[in-house]
């Protein structure tokens, strides 16, 4: 796969181009972000690697022009900052991923890799709302009828499938293997724990009753 590296720091960019080479990619690598901005505009890489931090035009403003040119090309912001403002500003610029220097050689990889599995972030839906739960996937935040709800990670991760299908119902197996990554029946009440605090969250005190337990079959949300 052909890359763009966006990155100021030559012994950082050095290895990555040597890492991601040995790995079987083609990687074009700059230091600047104005030459990024003009080697991305043409649209011909599998995924751009912008570093945030580079003097002048920084790898935030490349991604900006980018995406408001119309580009979609993955993108995977690399920097120092990571606060989870710093997260959700680069992400709600267009980026398609995050990762925090230092960084692993294999993680990077990693990441590049998974990027070039999916569409763009900017083809995803970023709410989902059901009746009057409105989930934000990339703030990470759930409201209901504009009060915030507190979820765990993992119930977010369950609320966020189950909204993904909305009117449906998801059986236990499409939860085990989409939210938990379980390829097998575990045999314990890992499921039904999760469900029962999540409902509690978000149908608790609510009025009507969004998730419903679909006898024999599984689970539906519905507004």
């Amino acid at each position: 796969m052909k890359l763009l590296l966006l990155e100021d720091d030559e012994a950082t960019r050095t290895q990555a181009v040597r890492m991601l080479t040995a790995a079987g990619h083609v990687v074009e690598a700059c230091s600047s972000g104005n030459d990024a901005l003009f080697m991305a505009s043409d649209g011909d890489y599998g995924v751009l690697i912008l570093d945030r931090m580079v003097p002048g035009l920084n790898g935030l403003s490349v991604l900006k022009a980018l995406r408001a040119a119309g580009i979609r090309t993955p993108a995977l912001l690399l920097t120092s900052m990571e606060g989870i403002d710093d997260r959700v500003e680069g992400l709600e610029a267009g980026a398609d991923d995050y990762l925090v220097k230092p960084f692993a050689g294999a993680e990077l990889l990693a990441r590049i890799n998974a990027l070039s599995r999916r569409p763009p972030i900017a083809d995803v839906a970023v709410t989902l709302t059901v009746g009057d739960l409105v989930i934000d996937r990339l703030k990470r935040t759930v409201t209901r009828a504009g009060t915030r709800i507190e979820l765990q990670a993992q119930e977010f991760k369950l609320l966020d499938y189950l909204m993904q299908h909305a009117g449906a119902v998801v059986t236990r197996t499409m939860l085990l293997e989409n939210v938990w990554s379980f390829h097998f029946d575990p045999q314990t009440n890992v499921i039904e724990s999760h469900m029962s605090r999540l409902r509690a969250k978000v149908d608790r005190g609510f009025g009507k009753e969004l998730i419903q337990t679909v006898r024999g079959a599984g689970y539906r949300i519905d507004g």
